[in-house]
């Protein structure tokens, strides 16, 4: 029988008077537990509780909030192997996988922990005579998190330290197919012993969704997911007068050179392309081989691509785990037909298979498709599963052209060993995040999550200062005070 979830509400973990929908293992498409669609009227009250704990949580002093992120830290550290084996049985990708997650999610904690250093303001005395000023930053109030399902732990956790170290309180809201990490998540929290309604958990779909963005407390919004959802919460989130930052989709191309490394870089844009089944936002889903590359590194990813191990992400060796439900693997099954229609050819075609002992999971196993058009519906379209599509420049120019003829701007990549073309491949590609020999270009904690055009909506990005800024208000204080020694100027 299944384990029936629980929101964490105020302190404590409550049952939802609510519908519940089936949470399953990917790679079984075994039932792993059930959990609830809270509806709007609990949003609400939970979002009450989290507006009373912000008027005594803002006054808590900066260096006594990051000390429940100092134990948080450790107590993820203590819970690791626990916490990645539930990531790999609900969302499937692999077991080192898992924890390459957390340890990115656990370097935001750390980062967050500089907090009073991170938001502090700046001041110049004598702006006139006798006249000082002042720039101080303040919490904004009750902030939430929409998470997505490729990255249960990590993605939360590029939000949670940074609200609540610079005093807000914090409602998340995780994927409903991968809600299990979450709740593990918030069993550490629990021991924290923090004040109640300062971080709070709830499950749910498009009804809780909507009941945060409506609420007058909440003051802010972020969201990591597909580009029509992003927009939908950005512009419902700007209609009632929150701040939203909200990461899309991506088409992310990576560019191969002649003159770059083809045994490492047919090894790095394999892991790009494949690794979590293609399922990131970082993961490289166009290869552009300019000139003499396009033989040589075609046949090295076929090869790479033929040869990867898919199965079951705790099992030994297992470099590939499944796609996160039926109707994911139909899609992306879908759109490799509509490429091969379209006029690419499928090098390496992944449709159909099964692993042994698993024949009920959600497999597709990496796909190469070369020819595609550039100017397809494939080549624009998202397919976020391991599926990369292959395209050819004469030179760099033109492989720039290609980069940028595109609506998404998350990352983009080149392979090479010269100076010169990384230089202008890095002044002129249109993406927040680009990679030099990078296939996975990942912003550490300390340095914002970049996106451009498509990929992000908003202003400020998660993670490091801008995370601060987006948690935070300035306000400006000029002040005068009078004196007998003042009143002589």
């Amino acid at each position: 029988m299944s384990d029936l979830l629980l929101n964490y509400i105020n302190g404590s973990w409550q049952r939802a008077e609510a519908q519940h929908q089936a949470v399953r293992n990917p790679a079984s498409a075994a039932v792993l537990a059930e959990v609830p669609l809270t509806p709007a009227a609990e949003a609400a009250r939970a979002v009450e509780f989290a507006q009373a704990a912000y008027l005594e949580w803002r006054q808590v002093p900066a260096t006594e909030r990051v000390q429940y992120l100092f134990r948080f830290k450790f107590l993820l550290e203590d819970a690791l192997d626990d916490l990645a084996r539930t990531i790999t049985n609900e969302c499937g990708k692999t077991y080192a996988e898992s924890v390459g997650e957390l340890r990115r999610g656990i370097e935001n904690v750390e980062t967050a922990c500089g907090i009073p250093l991170l938001m502090q303001g700046y001041n110049n005395e004598d702006i006139a005579r006798g006249i000082d000023e002042h720039m101080i930053r303040q919490p904004l109030g009750v902030v939430a998190a929409i998470t997505p399902f490729n990255f249960p732990a990590m993605i939360p956790l590029w939000f949670l330290p940074y609200a609540v170290a610079t005093g807000n309180t914090f409602i998340l809201k995780p994927s409903e197919r991968v809600p299990m990490t979450s709740a593990k998540l918030f069993a550490l929290i629990d021991r924290l012993a923090l004040p109640k309604g300062v971080l709070q958990l709830l499950n749910g779909g498009k009804e809780t969704v909507d009941a945060l963005l409506d609420h007058p407390y909440v003051r802010a919004v972020s969201f990591v997911g597909s580009t029509p959802v992003a927009k939908y919460i950005y512009s419902r989130a700007a209609a009632n007068g929150k701040r939203a930052q909200c990461q899309g989709g991506a088409k992310n191309p990576v560019v191969i050179m002649p003159d770059a490394d083809m045994e490492m870089t047919t090894r790095i844009v394999a892991d790009s392309a494949f690794g979590c089944a293609g399922q990131r936002c970082l993961a490289s889903s166009v290869a552009i081989t300019v000139g003499e590359a396009r033989n040589v590194f075609t046949e090295h990813i076929a090869d790479a691509a033929l040869n990867r191990v898919v199965g079951y992400g705790l099992d030994d060796g297992v470099q590939m785990g499944p796609v996160i439900s039926a109707e994911s693997k139909t899609r992306i099954e879908s759109l490799i037909a509509k490429s091969e229609a379209e006029g690419a050819q499928a090098l390496v075609d992944g449709r159909g298979k099964s692993v042994r002992g698993y024949e009920d999971g959600y497999w597709v196993y990496p796909t190469l498709l070369d020819g595609v058009p550039p100017d397809g519906e494939i080549a624009r379209t998202e397919i976020f599963g391991p599926v990369l599509s292959l395209m050819h420049a004469h030179d760099i120019d033109e492989a720039i052209q290609l980069v940028n003829a595109r609506s998404y701007g998350n990352m983009a990549c080149i392979f090479t060993n010269s100076g010169a073309a990384a230089r202008q491949f890095r002044a002129q590609a249109h993406a927040g995040n680009i990679g030099i020999n990078v296939g996975v270009a990942a912003p550490m904690a300390f340095y914002p999550f970049s996106g451009w055009g498509e990929s992000f909506f908003g202003d400020l990005h998660g993670q490091g200062k801008h995370g601060v800024e987006f948690y935070t208000q300035t306000k400006v204080v000029v002040e005068r005070w009078y004196s007998n020694w003042s009143r002589q100027f």
